[in-house]
């Protein structure tokens, strides 16, 4: 029995979301970028959310890009609550 074979999108994905991973703008702009490129292609992950939770991960989306906007270097606690609003984000859509 062979392992399915893990898509390089989600690998990246679980790499960024490490709590060990040190996170940088570039991993926070992918992660954005991967939604809305779910979202874009009509994704039937997004089709099949009740809209509470669709409209709870468009929340944290919302959020995460905020942070990234308004965030201030070397803030420890700012990159966690990012870091939590990216997981947050993605815990639904994810195949």
């Amino acid at each position: 029995m062979s392992l399915p074979i893990e898509h390089p999108a989600d690998k990246r994905l679980r790499q960024i979301l490490d709590p060990g991973h040190p996170l940088c703008k570039e991993d926070v702009v992918w992660v954005l970028d991967y939604i809305k490129k779910k979202v874009a292609d009509g994704d039937p992950v997004l089709s099949d959310l009740p809209q509470p939770q669709l409209l709870k991960t468009f929340s944290y989306f919302a959020e995460a890009a905020m942070l990234l906007i308004h965030r201030r270097p070397g803030a420890e606690q700012e990159i966690n609550r990012l870091r939590s609003q990216l997981t947050e984000t993605v815990k639904d859509i994810r195949h």
